[in-house]
């Protein structure tokens, strides 16, 4: 009777454990798939979220990739405080078709950052753009102290910022040695010469030089020698030869950089170069320091309201790492940097390299002050400059 109960009980549970499957099955088979996509986004209107006309915004359709690093540095300060000092900001752009060899390496002038190179004043695009439709690689920096690279505060030994004291051009004084249009850059026009080519008056309250005026930033008297070190890691991270192209107080950095990287710069273009290059101290042959060499001064300038420049009395000491170098320098007529602008290029000359000075109206291009690169024509100047790169570098 028990093994009959048993029998019968084992014969129930399997009876309801198929009944139960039987079940989960049925409501599976009915259950209807659930829908995993996501739902549709509302249909919106691109010309809502776009930056309004106010704020100028370019095509990067021959841009491919773009970076950026810092260059160089070094701790200073005592042990337990060290702190990170003369790193240069560095932003790399790569062309869709690079089609030269050579990169270009962008230097400014005190009191300015690498966003020179990117538009104008007025809201154009500037000569970084046209570079890249070319086909070059292209590296804009901020030096070290300035814009996007750390100024260090803390004090030295003698009691003053290990980096220097800052200073800040005001608005008048903006005005008179870049922008005005009623004078060559606060000297006073030579017959035929005029500042015209500045997109506007050039005075406070116009609202293309207020906004320049925003983009001129704070500087040091340390930054030319801390940039000239930090481009010496730069060029040797980059591992090719470049182009430095220059201007203002960036001329006399490059001049430096050239010097102690020979193998590693092509070839200069400088835009109104300041520094002086014959007080920099650069490498001669015979060996000698800059102060020490002996010179005079020409007995007539070239050109009225150009200064007379200095040269060296012989025997001339020659510049060893410029005798292969081809260097374009230009100098516009509108502005306060024509009194001096060919006194390096002569200096240079002289001492055996070969440098091709060019006075823009000389070629055509008329009414530049020092800031051409963001002046009305700055295409203009752009091309010239490109076209001389073309035919003298290979």
């Amino acid at each position: 009777m028990r093994k009959q109960a048993s029998i019968v009980g084992t014969f129930v549970l399997l009876l309801v454990a198929s009944a139960c499957a039987w079940s989960l099955l049925a409501q599976t088979v009915a259950k209807p798939p659930q829908n995993t996509a996501k739902p549709a986004m509302a249909k919106i209107d691109p010309s809502k979220a776009m930056p309004p006309k106010a704020i100028p915004t370019f095509s990067a359709e021959n841009l491919a990739r773009t970076g950026f690093f810092y260059a160089g540095g070094e701790y200073v300060g005592e042990k337990g405080k060290e702190v990170m000092d003369g790193a240069m900001y560095t932003e790399v752009w790569v062309p869709k078709n690079i089609r030269h060899p050579y990169p270009i390496v962008f230097y400014h002038g005190a009191g300015q950052t690498g966003t020179d190179w990117l538009q104008t004043p007025d809201g154009r695009p500037g000569w970084a753009y046209y570079l890249i439709d070319q086909g070059y690689v292209l590296y804009m920096l901020d030096y070290p102290t300035r814009g996007r690279s750390a100024y260090n505060p803390t004090l030295g030994p003698d009691g003053k910022p290990v980096d220097g004291t800052m200073t800040i051009r005001t608005g008048p004084n903006l005005e008179t040695i870049w922008t005005d249009s009623k004078s060559c850059g606060g000297r006073e026009c030579q017959p035929g010469q005029a500042h015209t080519q500045w997109p506007g008056p050039g005075t406070m309250g116009d609202p293309v030089f207020d906004t320049f005026v925003r983009g001129q930033v704070q500087f040091t008297n340390t930054s030319t020698a801390l940039a000239a070190k930090a481009s010496l890691s730069l060029l040797d991270t980059i591992g090719t030869p470049v182009i430095l192209l220059t201007h203002s107080q960036g001329g006399g950095v490059g001049w430096e950089v050239a010097d102690q990287r020979p193998n590693l710069v092509r070839a200069i273009v400088t835009v109104e170069p300041g520094g002086g290059v014959n007080r920099q101290m650069l490498k001669y042959d015979p060996p000698i320091k800059a102060t020490d060499i002996k010179t005079y001064n020409e007995s007539k300038a070239d050109h009225p309201g150009e200064n007379v420049c200095p040269l060296q009395m012989e025997p001339v000491h020659k510049l060893v790492n410029f005798e292969n170098l081809p260097v374009l320098d230009l100098s516009g007529d509108g502005g306060y940097h024509r009194a001096g602008d060919s006194c390096s290029p002569k200096w240079i000359n002289q001492a055996g390299g070969h440098v091709d000075f060019v006075r823009l109206e000389d070629v055509g291009i008329k009414g530049n002050g020092h800031e051409m690169f963001l002046e009305k024509n700055s295409d203009v100047i752009i091309k010239f400059i490109d076209d001389w790169m073309n035919k003298n570098i290979k």
